[in-house]
């Protein structure tokens, strides 16, 4: 039986209304750091920085 990976599914919050709009995988080995993405936010209709959560 293969053991579990390394990559995890994780969500991406806007950092200004707080709604979860993405989700994404990422390795925690290799970015054992949290994501900061710049992505458009439906909700504020406007590019925003989105950020990990669990």
């Amino acid at each position: 039986m293969a053991a579990k990976g390394a990559r995890m599914i994780i969500h991406l919050e806007c950092t200004e209304c707080k709604n979860r709009n993405y989700t994404t995988e990422k390795n925690k080995k290799n970015d054992p750091d949290r994501l900061e993405l710049r992505k458009y936010c439906k909700f504020c209709r406007k590019h925003t920085v989105h950020r990990e959560t669990k």
